[in-house]
């Protein structure tokens, strides 16, 4: 059956005098206080307070409905950003082929740039920068050892 706002008024108060009475702890009662606000049926407002004194106005519920123990709801930090450098380096990396060379040099720029911005932000994306530099580093290597070969065969062509 679905609740109304005062019936989620009610459970928050049946919350309220459970903290005041040191029944649950600030965590507990700012977790369960968030899902009293989010529930959408009886059901799930009986299941915050079961294991709680609720005076003579209890929240009807359905028997089948009465969980035997409270299952908290893991609260999970917020994932970590991806660094966008290393995103460009990466993707400047990855474009090499196709632009016949010319990006290895911000992918070079972009993964140090990357990696000492996650060094000191935390933020995830290490291994595309990584993969951007490995790229432009080969790709540099590359354009040296042909211009080397050229320089070599014009030098000993004269």
């Amino acid at each position: 059956m679905r609740a109304a706002h005062a019936d989620r008024e009610r459970t928050v108060d049946v919350l309220k005098a459970g903290f005041a009475e040191g029944r649950l702890t600030q965590p507990e009662y700012e977790q369960r206080m968030a899902q009293a606000y989010d529930a959408q049926t009886y059901g799930e407002l009986h299941a915050l307070v079961y294991d709680l004194p609720q005076g003579p106005a209890g929240i009807p519920t359905m028997p089948a409905v009465v969980p035997r123990t409270f299952q908290p709801v893991p609260v999970l930090p917020p994932p970590r950003r991806t660094n966008s450098s290393a995103v460009g380096a990466m993707v400047c990396g990855a474009l090499v082929p196709a632009t016949f060379g010319v990006t290895f040099i911000p992918a070079i720029v972009l993964g140090h740039k990357a990696r000492a911005e996650i060094r000191r932000t935390g933020e995830q994306g290490e291994g595309m920068a990584l993969a951007g530099l490995v790229i432009g580093y080969l790709t540099l290597s590359f354009v040296a050892f042909i211009a080397l070969i050229v320089a070599a065969a014009a030098g000993s062509g004269g």
